[in-house]
């Protein structure tokens, strides 16, 4: 008895049977799928990384320092006139700091207020500055008409101890630009005696 082979249903090339090509849409679909999940990977490896470094930087850049307080500021002046109550001391501060805004314009009229506690800081920004500044001197008394029993002397003392104590808030360099709109004399109203000595 003979046995039948059946006929393939497709007719053989002689070659090597291979397995099936996906159709060339599917082959970059599925490489483009297996590329964005290589980046997704890779993103997600990376990104603890940078997070820690993004700390780092932060935690490494330095914060700016807080403005001083009313409370620090006015103590200060009383410390430095050797008054015997802060509510004196603040009296003063107001006094001084409102005459001064008349002087002051520009960006050292925006630069101080900034760098003064926010009380301090509208004292000054809320003058209408005038169109000369006065002498040093004119300023003292122009201070001293609004302090009960003031004498040019004391009243020399209370701007001096004022703006001593503002200096020593803002620094040396702003207290440069501020100067540098005032006319000669102010410097030593500012604790600056080498300075004034320098320009008298």
């Amino acid at each position: 008895m003979t046995t039948t082979v059946p006929k393939p249903a497709v007719r053989p090339t002689g070659r090597t049977a291979t397995a099936p090509r996906p159709a060339p849409s599917l082959a970059r679909e599925d490489l483009a799928a297996r590329k964005g999940a290589s980046r997704s990977a890779s993103k997600d490896l990376g990104a603890p990384e940078s997070a820690l470094r993004a700390g780092r930087e932060n935690a490494a850049a330095p914060k700016p320092a807080p403005r001083t307080t009313w409370e620090a500021l006015t103590e200060a002046v009383r410390e430095t006139g050797g008054y015997p109550t802060r509510s004196q001391a603040e009296h003063l501060t107001r006094l001084v700091l409102t005459a001064l805004g008349t002087h002051l314009t520009g960006d050292e009229r925006v630069a101080l207020a900034q760098s003064l506690p926010p009380e301090a800081g509208h004292l000054i920004a809320s003058q209408i500055p005038l169109p000369h500044p006065l002498t040093a001197r004119e300023f003292v008394d122009s201070v001293s008409t609004q302090i009960p029993d003031s004498t040019p002397a004391t009243a020399r003392w209370d701007v001096s101890s004022v703006l001593t104590a503002v200096s020593t808030t803002i620094g040396p360099a702003l207290t440069d630009r501020v100067l540098s709109q005032l006319p000669r004399g102010y410097a030593l109203l500012f604790g600056r005696a080498e300075l004034a000595a320098a320009v008298a």
